[in-house]
């Protein structure tokens, strides 16, 4: 009896399926686009150039192609290795100094911010209601929310 043995990789996370050709979908698609854009520029670089001359041409044009579909390093594909120098080298500032939150001060923010809020409510209660009603003299008089027409407090009786 013959036992047939399969080797099994010991990190399942390197294992990519393959679709066509023992190739992945995005190396299809990278070579695909490679070939789509580079056989037609041989042909239109062959009437002007020599044929080598065309080919190493042809082949400037598909290598990024071959770079991104091929190219792979910490399990990042080319595209996210560049996108990451780009932000580092361009985007991101050059010197970033470390900035921490404190606790306390955010929440003496907060409460600041909730105190200011609660201010601006007041005070568009106060607008709505003590709407000024103008009279035949011509005066303006405010209504209060109470009802009440002024400060005076009633004197007990005696």
């Amino acid at each position: 009896m013959a036992a047939s043995y399969i080797s099994v990789p010991r990190d399942l996370t390197k294992v990519k399926s393959k679709v066509m050709f023992n190739l992945t979908k995005r190396q299809l698609i990278c070579f695909g686009m490679a070939v789509l854009i580079g056989v037609p520029s041989f042909f239109l670089m062959k009437t002007v150039m020599k044929t080598n001359t065309a080919v190493m041409g042809m082949m400037v044009i598909m290598m990024p192609f071959f770079f991104l579909a091929m190219y792979e390093k910490n399990g990042q594909p080319l595209e996210v290795i560049l996108n990451h120098m780009i932000q580092a080298i361009f985007k991101r500032p050059k010197i970033r100094p470390y900035k921490t939150d404190n606790y306390y001060a955010a929440l003496l923010r907060q409460a600041e911010a909730e105190k200011e809020v609660e201010k601006i409510v007041r005070l568009s209660q106060k607008e709505k209601s003590g709407e000024q009603e103008v009279h035949n003299a011509g005066r303006i008089k405010q209504s209060r929310p109470d009802g009440s027409k002024g400060n005076r407090k009633k004197c007990p009786k005696k």
